[in-house]
């Protein structure tokens, strides 16, 4: 049994996403059909706007505007330089995090402008400079690491298909919150060197492969592993 099944088999649904980032530690995404890198760079990007919560509750309760130019253009500065270190277009990564920052932007503003309309979070929102910005500075360094390895795939003809089909995988086995579907997809618009997501490829499959689970067809291993999880949990 190879190292991705073995942790499929140990991940339970609610993990997925900690264990895609133990999984696929310095896999490429090459042209070969390999897109576990891919997915990990999706798995960071959710992670990051799953923050966005957090970051809004503190905001609104502190009376705090949705956007923050100084930090913003600092965070900017700071993945241009460690990209360049990383041998990653620095470019590419601009464009990457500035994409990151908008789409947590997305969330933020659809809570301020839901909680404006009916009941505001309750209870104390979890400190910015001492809980949630460690959280984002680490994301910050994993997802320049995930660029370097996603880099091979930007020129690609294939590219934008298949981030979207990495995409739809990720979201069906994750049930990812629909409401958060669109800023996902636009925390990925960069990744591509076309600067678009573009549909899931029709994959063909074997007569004598056994059929997948609803959307997780495709030719990585990551994604046969995770379906292997889900049908261990359910």
């Amino acid at each position: 049994m190879n190292r991705l099944h073995r942790i499929a088999l140990s991940c339970s649904l609610a993990s997925l996403i900690s264990c895609a980032t133990l999984a696929i530690a310095p896999s490429p995404a090459f042209a070969n059909g390999d897109d576990t890198a891919l997915t990990n760079l999706i798995a960071l990007a959710s992670q990051r706007l799953a923050l966005a919560e957090p970051v809004a509750r503190w905001k609104w309760a502190n009376h705090q505007a949705i956007t923050d130019m100084p930090r913003e253009n600092a965070l900017l500065a700071n993945v241009t330089q460690r990209a360049a270190a990383a041998n990653v277009d620095p470019d590419f990564a601009r464009a990457f995090f500035q994409d990151q920052i908008d789409a947590s932007k997305e969330v933020q503003s659809a809570l301020f402008a839901s909680w404006r309309n009916s009941q505001p979070p309750s209870g104390p929102a979890p400190d910015l400079a001492s809980s949630t910005r460690p959280q984002l500075d680490k994301l910050t360094q994993l997802m320049v690491a995930g660029l370097t390895r996603v880099q091979p795939l930007r020129e690609a003809a294939d590219c934008p298909s298949r981030v979207a089909q990495a995409l739809a995988n990720w979201e069906s086995l994750t049930r990812y919150d629909s409401a958060r579907s669109s800023a996902l997809t636009h925390a990925l618009g960069h990744v591509c060197a076309t600067g678009s997501v573009g549909a899931p490829a029709d994959s063909p499959r074997d007569a004598n492969e056994e059929p997948c689970v609803e959307l997780l067809c495709g030719s990585s291993m990551l994604t046969r592993a995770r379906a292997w999880a889900y049908r261990l949990k359910y």
